[in-house]
């Protein structure tokens, strides 16, 4: 599954992710953003992976910001945009 949100004032947030046993796997986040350290996109990945895909947008940006560190540092995204874009593609995925 696929999808993007384009945050007001920001960037683009592009996840792709797939769905087993009502959880999410493979989620794989990418975009036009820019992330400090590096690693907060891993962290990012493993904190949504496993997650129920019936989660609300709320949930899932809780789950995101709980996961980075006071020293990661976003720019043109937010854990709300990044929830928007998980919300996109599991919503595309149902209509598929």
């Amino acid at each position: 599954m696929h999808g993007e949100y384009k945050m007001p004032g920001g960037k683009l947030v592009v996840i792709d992710l797939d769905v087993r046993d009502g959880r999410l796997a493979q989620v794989q986040l990418s975009g036009d953003f820019f992330l400090e350290p590096d690693s907060a996109l891993r962290a990012i990945d493993a904190a949504l992976e496993g997650l129920s895909a019936r989660t609300d947008e709320a949930g899932f940006a809780r789950v995101i910001h709980d996961a980075l560190g006071p020293d990661v540092m976003m720019y043109g995204i937010s854990p709300e945009a990044i929830a928007a874009a998980v919300h996109r593609a599991l919503q595309a995925g149902h209509a598929a």
